[in-house]
């Protein structure tokens, strides 16, 4: 079955929000249940990129995330839905080379429309424009 990257970044990022609950989630056995597919049905590797990215990377994009939070706001003041969101961005961002900063951008808000409400949106969309130079 073949996914469109705009839903492959909806399986990662409710993949990095049920690991963020729950380290011990199994990335591939979740994907599968998300997307409905069978366990013998290749997993899409941009999916394999974000997540593993995400995760590996969480550190430094947590430090970028919080480079451009207002003073008075730490990263333990967002929203889970919303952290999960930025880092998804921020690695886009930062580390896919063939996804447009204005694309993970656009991408992170259609993510918190449909997860989140309109004070995150406004939240992540003030944060993530700040990226754009």
């Amino acid at each position: 079955m073949e996914f469109t990257r705009h839903k492959i970044r909806e399986y990662a990022f409710q993949t990095l929000f049920a690991i963020n609950a729950n380290d011990t989630t199994d990335k591939e056995l979740f994907f599968h249940a998300i997307s409905r597919t069978d366990e013998d049905e290749n997993i899409p590797e941009y999916y394999n990129t974000l997540v593993d990215g995400v995760i590996e990377n969480k550190d430094s994009l947590d430090n970028s995330i919080i480079s451009y939070l207002v003073s008075g706001w730490s990263i333990n003041r967002i929203a889970k839905t919303d952290l999960a969101i930025l880092r998804l961005a921020f690695f886009e961002i930062n580390y896919v080379d063939d996804v447009p900063a204005k694309v993970a951008i656009n991408e992170a808000l259609e993510l918190t429309k449909k997860y989140s409400d309109d004070h995150s949106r406004k939240f992540v969309n003030g944060v993530l424009s700040n990226t754009i130079v």
